[in-house]
């Protein structure tokens, strides 16, 4: 009887079978993929420098935007008028015209402050929607009016 040739076949394999394996680490890559949170709205945010320094602003009068939820609703006011979102603005335009007369309307659009205000009740949608519609309407420098802490 002569040797075998081609080896052992039909004996105990010393190797481990990783298709199993990366059969696995590929469906658990996919679940991961898909269940990633995706962003879905981007706001520019200049932040302060590290020590920051009160702004000035060199004889410019801000404007500013209020929002308060009411039982009927979203109430925005313009320096205490109250208009709706889509006359927004044409109405902040017009005060912030008449808090800026030493400014043209072109700069206006790029040098007039509009600070949104908002209570801690209302919804981050609607300060959102209307920082958006300030910013679609052309004005270069909207923020966020803030209060200490201790100020509320």
């Amino acid at each position: 009887m002569g040797a075998k040739v081609g080896g052992n076949k039909g004996g105990p394999v010393s190797e481990p079978n990783v298709i199993p394996f990366i059969d696995i680490l590929l469906v658990l890559l996919i679940i991961f993929m898909v269940t990633a949170p995706i962003p879905t709205v981007d706001i520019r945010v200049d932040l302060p420098p590290p020590n920051p320094v009160p702004i000035r602003l060199e004889g410019l009068n801000p404007t500013i935007v209020g929002i308060r939820e009411t039982g009927a609703g979203l109430a925005i006011y313009v320096d205490e008028e109250v208009v709706q979102l889509a006359n927004l603005g044409d109405v902040t335009l017009t005060h912030a015209i008449r808090n800026n007369p030493a400014l043209n309307v072109q700069d206006v659009y790029a040098e007039a402050r509009i600070f949104v205000r908002a209570d801690q009740s209302t919804a981050y949608g609607n300060v959102v929607s209307v920082m958006s519609q300030l910013q679609e309407e052309g004005f270069a420098k909207v923020g966020i009016f803030a209060e200490l802490a201790s100020e509320g």
